[in-house]
């Protein structure tokens, strides 16, 4: 299992937290191979809005490419199977990574969008299909800890980035097309362990009524000795299912019996992505400046902040099936709340004393490994938790989609919202992370040690009311 998680996992969310983090070291170099592109190719400087706009489109394409992503993952795992999907979603990063590769000995910057919005597709595939595969083969009692892998991977795959993003490893002028090119390699490492592995149980013999390859994949996860109770768990909701398909995205908000799951998945995600967490990362080196760090140690500063969420997810990992879901995710969104407040008092009266910006700072730190705590983990754990096999691959659809608008909203609105509200934006965010700590804490059951049919059972009562 744990083996089935690493496999899954190199190939899946590690390519969107590495692909989101190798973007910002070359930056400048970028801005430089545009400016010699567009002289060499029409005899004329790059004017300074047309390169800030084609930096945009660079930038923001992957999030485009991961919506994408997103709308075709849940088809395609149902199509090809869990596996068979993440297999496919290589081929993806592979093409993706040779046309960023090549975009700089061709002169052709045109190469470098098509393959961050390739590798944006790559990585809106990996983020839905991965948690659907570790929600699936899990037993319910590590359900959480497995599910977990997926945001581990996420922010190592952050982590990774930064570090090789470092001017002193492939982060100066002459390795910049490497940089981007290297995300072939989780890619192909993918291809080389997953096939080891079997399909989903669930997915085998609920939507494939392969009896005999789930009871292998089964053993294969579980030992010869554990795999029957598993069985008989699937045989159970296959029963309930009664030869119900797959639904698709739209057939899920006409769907009275998951109303309350899709409310909570919509919320949640939207919650985790406008929480300020995908602010502080796109905008790390101003928040910085404002605090008063130098220049020159910003860059390692950054990683600390990548060393902190991955850090935090692991933590999760391994408190979520003692503590369980609402505990922890609850909590991470109040103890955000407080870093807001603190941020924002900090980054006011950072002038009146010399060690205010270093709580700014600390500030900082504390708010990201309280996301990584909370809200970074458990929100796409209680995705696969809270719906049956018929339903979770249009609910992660679905959270998928409105990850990837969230993720571009605020992208597009944060320096605005920057420039209207100076160090008071932070206020913005205390306000989403405490309407949502307040909508888990009144909606959500806690869904350690329960099995997809007892989870349902316990939306019944929100979904037809208190007499059904």
């Amino acid at each position: 299992l744990f083996l089935a998680v690493c496999a899954v996992g190199i190939g899946g969310t590690f390519q969107y937290g590495y692909n989101v983090s190798i973007i910002n070291a070359p930056t400048q170099h970028i801005h430089r191979f545009l400016n010699e592109t567009w002289t060499n190719r029409y005899h004329k400087e790059l004017t300074p809005d047309l390169l800030t706009f084609l930096w945009s489109v660079i930038a923001s394409i992957f999030s485009l490419g991961g919506l994408c992503g997103a709308l075709i993952g849940g088809s395609m795992a149902i199509r090809l199977g869990r596996k068979g999907a993440l297999l496919m979603n290589n081929v993806i990063a592979i093409l993706a990574s040779v046309l960023m590769g090549i975009s700089f000995p061709t002169g052709l910057f045109e190469l470098l969008i098509v393959g961050r919005f390739l590798i944006g597709i790559n990585s809106g595939i990996g983020i839905c299909v991965q948690p659907l595969y570790l929600g699936e083969v899990a037993p319910k009692h590590l359900r959480g800890g497995m599910a977990m892998g997926t945001s581990i991977f996420l922010t190592g795959g952050i982590l990774t980035g930064q570090i090789i993003g470092l001017r002193e490893l492939l982060g100066g002028e002459k390795y910049w097309p490497l940089l981007l090119s290297s995300s072939c390699l989780p890619a192909f490492a993918q291809l080389l362990l997953l096939p080891w592995f079997p399909e989903s149980p669930r997915y085998l013999l609920i939507d494939r009524s392969d009896e005999l390859s789930c009871a292998k994949a089964l053993k294969r996860f579980h030992g010869s000795s554990e795999y029957q109770r598993e069985m008989e768990d699937i045989q159970r909701e296959r029963f309930a299912l009664d030869g119900e398909k797959a639904k698709k995205p739209w057939q899920l908000f006409a769907d009275r019996g998951v109303r309350w799951q899709l409310i909570t998945v919509i919320v949640m995600t939207m919650g985790q992505q406008l929480s300020g967490i995908n602010a502080i990362y796109f905008y790390a080196t101003y928040i910085f400046e404002q605090a008063g760090i130098s220049a020159e140690k910003i860059p390692y500063v950054t990683l600390g902040t990548g060393a902190c969420e991955c850090l935090t997810a692991l933590t999760c990992g391994l408190l979520i099936d003692h503590v369980g879901r609402r505990c922890l995710i609850i909590g991470g969104y109040l103890l955000m709340t407080l870093w807001c407040i603190v941020l924002t008092f900090s980054l006011t009266y950072q002038e009146l004393y010399s060690w205010v910006p270093y709580v700014s700072m600390t500030s900082i730190f504390a708010f990201i490994l309280s996301f990584g705590l909370g809200p970074g983990g458990i929100t796409n754990t209680l995705t696969a938790e809270l719906f049956i096999q018929s339903s979770r691959p249009a609910a992660y659809t679905i959270g998928g989609t409105i990850s990837w608008i969230s993720f571009f909203t605020i992208g597009m609105l944060f320096p605005f919202i920057v420039n209207g509200l100076k160090q008071y934006c932070f206020l913005v965010f205390l306000l989403e992370c405490s309407l949502v700590a307040a909508f888990i804490f009144l909606v959500i059951p806690e869904t350690k040690n329960k099995s997809f049919l007892e989870i349902r059972k316990e939306f019944h009562k929100l979904n037809f009311g208190r007499n059904t």
